[in-house]
């Protein structure tokens, strides 16, 4: 409950990073094979509550090109958790997000998107799938796309948990058809929800202080924490 409380309040702050944080921790106290879609089932319930709180905050159009492009990229995923060299996968991306992070942090002149661009979207939602079929996290294209845009944290809030949501509940129907969504991940779920469902909150009124450039610098040093946690992955070769 408490790794779940903590876990809801970021992603509900940030918009990003529930699965990054309760999934290693979880697999301290529960197999993987829960832990996992443990953490996608309660992420349906804190992505339903945000579209209902900010739906008019959701970029509807960028929503829907990063879900088009990011089903075959699942798809692409999953042949890469069955047939490719994961930890060299891990590895590259690690390195990736971390050069991006570093460079947003210290450069003089971030990247920056004055409009949507179609291929960016699509490139964006198409790693995505892919991250999300081979290791279960769609995020970091998706932060990375939201941060060249300049979202403001509201808009940046809702849009991506408008993605995760669909996302989620396909990847739940994935899990039901390959057994892995059995009485004990339902029963973990009904447990944690009376902490998530606060943390949703506290975390919606923590995302309205957030603005400007001070909101950008909280996203960069998120997404360096989460190049390291991968790069340690890949070193280790942890799930």
């Amino acid at each position: 409950m408490l790794i779940f409380f903590a876990a809801g309040l970021i992603n509900s702050a940030f918009g990003f990073g529930q699965a990054l944080i309760a999934v290693p921790l979880l697999a301290l106290c529960i197999p993987l094979r829960q832990a996992t879609p443990l953490v996608v089932l309660i992420s349906i319930a804190t992505s339903g509550m945000v579209v209902l709180q900010d739906w008019r905050k959701i970029h509807l159009r960028t929503t829907g090109w990063l879900l088009l492009a990011t089903l075959p990229g699942m798809v692409l995923g999953v042949l890469l958790l069955t047939h490719g060299p994961q930890r060299m996968v891990k590895a590259v991306l690690a390195l990736l997000i971390v050069a991006f992070s570093a460079y947003s942090l210290v450069g003089q002149a971030p990247l920056e998107l004055q409009r949507d661009s179609r291929g960016w979207l699509l490139g964006c939602g198409l790693v995505a799938g892919m991250l999300g079929g081979a290791f279960g996290m769609n995020g970091p294209p998706l932060v990375i796309y939201g941060s060249m845009r300049r979202w403001h944290a509201q808009h940046f809030r809702a849009t991506l948990q408008a993605y995760f949501l669909p996302a989620s509940i396909v990847g739940m129907a994935g899990y039901w058809f390959s057994g892995l969504w059995g009485p004990a991940v339902t029963r973990n779920c009904l447990l944690a929800l009376p902490v998530v469902l606060p943390a949703v909150w506290l975390g919606r009124m923590v995302n309205r202080r957030l603005s400007g450039e001070a909101f950008l610098r909280y996203v960069y040093v998120g997404l360096g924490l989460i190049g390291v946690l991968l790069t340690i992955q890949a070193i280790t070769g942890q799930p």
